[in-house]
Parts: structure tokens; C-alpha cells; sequence
């Protein structure tokens, strides 16, 4: 793909940001190979390790919570040092190295090994969520605003390739060591942070444009979440954060569903797992072309309804075929949502507020999602079942308040692009299965 780049810099700033966004490309092929490696194996690795559905609530959420408050301090790391290069470095070494105590919990510990999971996972996902502001921050420097979504869909779609190639090896592997599983683990953790390890040596390679503190950018976070009802950016904010504390009353407990309660193999769960990141492939580069033209907040609201309804799916049927095409829908969905809030944050706040900002948009979704998970583990003990099974009364709970999230948030929250092509739902999906 040619690289979108801005037109009025000097000749060596533009070779600089062409060497960055190969070296960033790079660092996303090995980022994403950890990801693969680990995204959907951590709930089976402490169900391997004997957790409780409270203990699977908690992995999900005291990770979540505490990369929330790390990230409220990351702009002001920014500001003190003027460098966003540096924090990156830091955050994403300190993650590769916090992954080493992971792999080691069967041979380290005798007991209370999901204790240890959670504490090392705690460790794992603060110290890398400390280089999420600060690095979406920079690469928006790199890209104009009309050519991010179908840059950041170009680089979406062959990174969740990479995704798709090293979850079907992880489920392969413990397939293969199915009656010594905490090996067949040990040996996907260790290529997870062999990966991360990678992808920072790639980050160095980026070059970073001067960064410049200005005090009449900076603001606390109590400031910000005090313009709930007048900024439309705060309303977007808390609309995420919401809605992804619906998300996470079920999420975390799909992966129990199909292992504990359906007994499927871990590969039949790896093949179920696998649609979510191949119709990414398929869709987001269409997503992000199409909200390069209708705007983020149409695809927002369209992909909401969906990702809304997917629960309920799961409530009628438990056949691997069905649930394929389940996970197929909500990776058609989640592709577009994902990449849309994404690009809406940038098009919402300008350069020297974005670290602060995304930061703050990190720290109130991060929230959102770990009191959903935490809720969601208390619900699942105490539910009563239905259909046979407590877990599928906690997914039509989630359903519920999904659609009551939507309803509270979504027509409040206004496109920031001047100019965008009027299209509604139906032309949406038209546009995406047949452009």
C-alpha cells in the first residue's frame, strides 16, 4: 500500500516517517504474534490451573483495572520527560519481561496458582498498557486524519492475519500436548514473549517529531470527566466505557462456556475462536474506506446493534458449526466498532491534547471493562441456570444492558468530520457485502 503521508513536510521529515511506519508495521507483525499467542489462552490457562469462574472474573478484571490507573499517569510521564519515544520503550520492554514469570507459575508455585496468574497478568497487561497513549499519540502524527481509516484498515487486516496463523499454532500445540497441557502453555507463552521482545527492538527504529509541552493543554482528569454533558468526545468516552461493561459481564466466560461446560477440545475451541479474526481480515479494510466517506459514528451505531445482539445467539444454540458463524457476525462487527472509536478519538482531539486524552479514554474504558468482568464472575456463582446452564443467563443479562446502553448514549453522540456522505443501515450493509 502506498503510505499516506502529509504533503507539506520537508523532504528528510517525510523519509524519517517512511522508516517509521515500516519500523511500526514490523513492530505490529511481532505485537500481534503475541497477541495471537496469548488473546484467547488466558482463560483456559488458569481453567488449566484449576481457577473458579470468580478467579476467571477477577483475571479478566483487576488487569483491566490496574492498567486504568497506570494510564492516568502516562501524559503527565509524557510532559516530564517530552518524549513519547521513551515511555513507549519502557512500557513495552517491561511487558516482554513481565511475561517470563507467567510461563514459569506450574514449575514456581505448588499452590494458588490462578492467584499467581492474576498477580503476573496484573503486572503483564499494566505495564503495557502504559505505551497505549503515548503511541497512538505518535503514530497520529505520522497519518492524516482522511487517510486513517484505510491506513489503519490496511494495517489491521494483515496484522490480525498474523493473529489468526499463531492462535491455529497455539491451539495446535495443545492439541498436541493435550495430556501435558501446562508444557503445551509454557511453550506458547515463551513464543509470545520471544514476539514481544521483537516488536521492541522495531519501536526503537521510530523516529518521534519534537514533542512540545504546552501548560494550557494540560488538564486533570477530574477536569475532564466534569464536561460529561457539554463535550461530545466525553459522552463518546463514557459510551465505550458502558458499553463495554456490558461487553465484559459475558465476555471473559465464553471461553468457560465451551471449555468446561461443552467440553469441547482445545482445538475445537481454537477453530470456534478463529472466525472473529478471519472476518476481521475480511471486513476492516472495507470499514475503515467506508467511514472514510459516511463518518465513525454511523459505523458506530451500526456495529453496536449487532455486537448487542450476539449473546443472545449463544442462548440457542452450542453446535461448533452454529457458534462459528456466531463468531463469524461478531468479527464483522467488533472489526468496524474497534476501528471506528479508534479513529474517532483522533479526529476529536488535536495533537498536543491527544496523549492526555487517550489516556483518559484508556483509564474510564479500562473501568468499564474490569467492573464488568468483576460483576460478571459474581453473577455467574449466583444466576440460576437457564436452559441448563448458569453462564446463559449471564449472556442474556449482558444482551440486555448492551441495548440499554445503546438507547442511554448513542443518539447523543455527533460526527466531528465537516463533510460526510449520508447512508443508513441498510446501505451500510450493502456497501460491505457487495463493495
Amino acid at each position: 500500500m502506498e503510505l499516506p503521508l502529509f504533503k507539506n513536510r520537508p523532504c528528510y521529515i517525510m523519509n524519517k516517517i517512511k522508516k517509521s511506519l515500516k519500523a511500526s508495521f514490523w513492530d505490529g507483525i511481532f505485537a500481534f504474534m503475541m497477541v495471537g499467542f496469548t488473546q484467547d489462552y488466558v482463560a483456559p490457562y488458569a481453567l488449566a490451573l484449576k481457577a473458579t469462574v470468580k478467579e476467571i472474573g477477577l483475571l479478566s478484571s483487576l488487569p483491566n483495572l490496574c492498567a486504568s490507573f497506570v494510564q492516568l499517569k502516562s501524559a503527565d510521564l509524557v510532559d516530564k520527560l517530552l518524549s513519547r519515544k521513551r515511555i513507549i520503550l519502557i512500557s513495552v520492554y517491561l511487558q516482554a519481561l513481565s511475561a517470563l514469570p507467567l510461563l514459569l507459575i506450574p514449575y514456581l508455585f505448588k499452590s494458588n496458582q490462578a492467584l499467581w496468574l492474576i498477580f503476573f497478568a496484573m503486572l503483564f497487561t499494566a505495564s503495557g498498557a502504559l505505551s497505549q497513549g503515548p503511541w497512538a499519540s505518535l503514530m497520529s502524527e505520522y497519518i492524516p486524519s482522511t487517510k486513517r481509516g484505510r491506513y489503519f484498515g490496511w494495517r489491521n487486516r494483515i496484522l490480525n492475519l498474523v493473529a489468526v496463523v499463531c492462535s491455529l499454532c497455539a491451539g495446535l500445540i495443545l492439541q498436541i500436548y493435550k495430556h501435558k497441557v501446562l508444557f503445551g502453555f509454557w511453550i506458547i507463552l515463551t513464543l509470545a514473549l520471544f514476539s514481544r521482545f521483537i516488536s521492541w527492538y522495531f519501536l526503537t527504529l521510530m523516529y518521534e517529531p519534537k514533542f512540545y509541552h504546552h501548560a494550557e493543554n494540560k488538564f486533570t482528569f477530574l477536569d475532564f470527566i466534569s464536561r460529561a454533558r457539554q463535550s461530545n468526545f466525553v459522552k463518546f468516552v463514557f459510551f465505550v466505557a458502558c458499553f463495554n461493561f456490558s461487553v465484559n459481564l459475558a465476555s471473559p466466560f465464553f471461553a468457560v462456556f465451551m471449555l468446561r461446560d461443552l467440553k469441547f477440545a482445545y482445538f475445537t475451541y481454537t477453530i470456534v475462536m478463529i472466525p472473529v479474526i478471519l472476518t476481521t481480515l475480511m471486513f476492516i479494510n472495507r470499514w475503515g474506506k467506508l467511514s472514510d466517506h459516511i463518518g465513525n459514528i454511523k459505523v458506530l451505531k451500526f456495529t453496536a446493534f449487532i455486537i448487542a445482539s450476539l449473546p443472545l445467539f449463544w442462548v440457542f444454540g452450542h453446535h461448533p458449526i452454529y457458534l462459528i458463524l456466531v463468531q463469524a457476525l461478531g468479527g464483522f462487527a467488533w472489526s468496524g466498532f474497534n476501528l471506528c472509536a479508534v479513529n474517532f478519538i483522533f479526529d476529536s482531539v488535536s495533537s498536543p491534547k491527544r496523549t492526555r486524552c487517550h489516556s483518559y479514554f484508556n483509564v474510564i474504558n479500562g473501568l468499564g471493562i474490569s467492573l464488568g468482568a468483576l460483576s460478571g464472575g459474581y453473577l455467574a456463582a449466583h444466576l440460576p441456570a437457564l436452559f441448563g446452564y448458569q453462564l446463559i443467563f449471564l449472556f442474556a443479562v449482558s444482551a440486555v444492558f448492551r441495548f440499554l446502553v445503546m438507547g442511554m448514549f448513542i443518539s447523543k453522540i455527533k460526527e466531528v468530520r465537516p463533510q460526510v456522505k449520508m447512508m443508513g443501515p441498510g446501505g451500510i450493509l450493502k456497501e460491505m457485502v457487495l463493495q
